[in-house]
């Protein structure tokens, strides 16, 4: 019996963008392109309405290409600096462990180039 792949859902998915500390979610790019920011830097941008969803990334450039061959479903992102930013295709083959990894990266990459005084304005998660 062949696996089935899981896609993520909508709602899960949005969530798991917006628990890294100081995430926020607009529409900058318009209501179908949900924006994901710390700092006022874009980490993330989910298209939510095509099928299967999509979401942009910022990665390491040094990882961009490896990606992409390793995955069917990351390719350039368009309208993004194609060194910088990979376009993951939601179909559910791309393991959770390594979209979230992608996501953890692109969140780090962004809150590094951020200045001193905006990091320190990104509110500290407690565990509880």
């Amino acid at each position: 019996m062949a696996t089935r792949k899981r896609r993520p859902k909508l709602e899960a998915f949005k969530a798991l963008l917006l628990e890294r500390p100081g995430a926020t979610e607009d529409a900058a790019f318009g209501p179908e392109h949900l924006s994901y920011k710390v700092g006022g830097k874009l980490f993330a941008v989910l298209s939510w309405d095509e099928e299967p969803m999509r979401v942009a990334l910022k990665c390491d450039p040094v990882k961009v290409e490896v990606l992409r061959k390793v995955f069917p479903a990351v390719r350039p992102a368009p309208y993004f600096n194609k060194q910088h930013w990979n376009l993951v295709i939601l179909d559910g083959s791309v393991p959770g462990a390594e979209l979230e990894a992608m996501i953890d990266e692109s969140y780090a990459l962004v809150v590094k180039g951020l200045t001193r005084k905006q990091r320190e304005a990104i509110p500290v998660r407690k565990n509880t």
